[in-house]
């Protein structure tokens, strides 16, 4: 049996606990997790989505506000005699000391096919850059940032209306099947670590506030891709209001085969909405039960789903319809 202690905080992290717990050939016999946060209208200290899953299995659970500076984390560590450190979307930099510790090492699966997008966001900058594959790759950690020998590697094609929600389930599905063959064969001794090769690397930072803002003098697909990478936050002004745009979708001659029926029909009008050229930002038609289709700087967008301020999120026809939006307006 492995001896694991647990690393994770979001939700990502929930599919690859519940996995080596469901596994009889492993042993969690700790979670490592970040301290509540206060969250909602009651400023209640809310529990980790990794905790809570801990908590309910009465697995011991530590919540230090530094990991590499709290004496009795440090020492619990040292006590728990865990043969591998499993480090999934912690949130927290490692100490060389604490990466030292287990016999097998401290593994992390990362939600690229590294070494590209290294970094705390790599879901959502490869939407954002319109890769059509991405994946999981295990890696024994070192004290860079993402920069370990690789273990093993797994890859998953995506589609062009996947957003960063929907491709980190399926990601975080992924890195727990791996985890567990990485594991075995660490300990088998049958995986060898390879070295990234740092001249390909590419990098995947934080998200900015500044990222958020929809600029309609860039592309459709380029638009459609900084939407779906940073759902369900990108903006725009519609009527002096802001407006978040949720969903999206490109069309055109290059879309219509990998979009589903509803929209691929549009490709029958296409000659009479793409007769026109509008004004970046301008709305070039309402199509009843899909939405606005708005003038980028190259090529035509649907808008999907969007959020008014104050709103729920609806579909693009309810809001245009709701809003009586028209022909020739401009987003902004």
């Amino acid at each position: 049996m492995i001896k694991i202690v647990f690393f994770g905080t979001p939700t990502f992290s929930v599919p690859s606990l519940q996995k080596l717990l469901a596994d009889d050939r492993f042993q969690v016999v700790a979670v490592v997790t970040q301290p509540d946060k206060r969250r909602g209208r009651g400023n209640d200290l809310i529990p980790s989505p990794v905790k809570a899953v801990a908590v309910e299995q009465g697995i011991p659970v530590w919540q230090p506000k530094s990991v590499k500076k709290d004496p009795e984390t440090l020492d619990n560590l040292v006590a728990a005699q865990a043969d591998a450190f499993v480090v999934i979307a912690y949130g927290q930099i490692l100490s060389q000391q604490i990466l030292d510790m287990p016999r097998l090492g401290c593994i992390n699966a990362h939600g690229s096919i590294l070494p590209q997008y290294r970094g705390a966001a790599p879901i959502q900058w490869c939407l954002y850059q319109g890769e059509v594959e991405t994946g999981i790759t295990t890696m024994l950690m070192d004290a860079g940032m993402d920069t370990g020998p690789m273990l093993l590697k797994r890859t998953v094609p995506i589609a062009l209306l996947d957003n960063a929600h929907q491709l980190a389930q399926t990601l975080a599905d992924l890195s727990a099947a791996l985890l567990v063959e990485t594991l075995l064969q660490l300990e088998a001794g049958q995986v060898q670590p390879e070295p990234q090769d740092a001249a390909q690397a590419t990098y995947a930072p934080l998200i900015r506030k500044e990222d958020y803002g929809l600029d309609w003098s860039r592309s459709a697909i380029a638009l459609h891709n900084q939407v779906r990478g940073f759902f369900p936050d990108c903006v725009t002004v519609c009527r002096d209001v802001p407006l978040k745009v949720i969903a999206t979708a490109p069309l055109g001659p290059g879309f219509w085969s990998q979009l589903p029926p509803a929209l691929a029909a549009l490709e029958s009008d296409w000659s009479a909405l793409s007769s026109t050229i509008f004004r970046p930002g301008a709305i070039v038609a309402v199509v009843k039960n899909l939405g606005p289709i708005v003038q980028t700087g190259e090529g035509l967008l649907l808008l999907r789903e969007v959020q008014p301020s104050g709103k729920r999120i609806q579909s693009g026809w309810d809001f245009a319809n709701g809003a009586r939006l028209q022909a020739g307006e401009r987003l902004q």
